[in-house]
């Protein structure tokens, strides 16, 4: 499936190619932290399936489990894209909220579901609005 999108400011874009049946969420500590969310949701594309089309990330190379991993983000806005192993990676995980066609990838698996915060498996039983509620709820 082809995609395409960026970062939130526009400065990044990027199209690819991806396998739709390999969306994953990622429920790991560092993803956490990295997407400031309580997950991450991602999909991999093979290096020769992925082309920036404009700007160029900021990279920042973290330790994962000892292997190190590229993190590259937006330098203008912060939006993470993908990441990456160091060098001539064979692929790129992007961030499937970075994809226009986001809806379409719907994740098929879960990893990490030991550091999962014990809120996410029901979330269908939070409080739910269309929009912005008044602030403060």
């Amino acid at each position: 499936m082809k995609i395409d999108g960026g970062c939130h400011c526009g400065f990044i874009t990027y199209e690819a190619m991806v396998d739709p049946s390999r969306v994953g969420i990622c429920h790991c500590t560092d993803c956490q932290i990295l997407s400031g969310s309580a997950f991450r949701t991602a999909v991999a594309a093979p290096r020769d399936g992925f082309k920036l089309l404009t700007g160029r990330p900021k990279e920042y190379v973290k330790t994962e489990s000892g292997a190190k991993r590229v993190q590259a983000f937006c330098p203008e806005c912060g939006t993470p894209i993908y990441s990456a192993e160091p060098g001539d990676s064979p692929f790129y995980v992007i961030r499937v909220g970075t994809a226009r066609q986001r809806a379409e990838l719907i994740p098929k698996r879960q990893i990490w579901c030991g550091s999962r915060l014990a809120w996410v498996s029901d979330i269908g039983a939070i409080m739910q609005f269309e929009q912005q509620p008044p602030i403060p709820l």
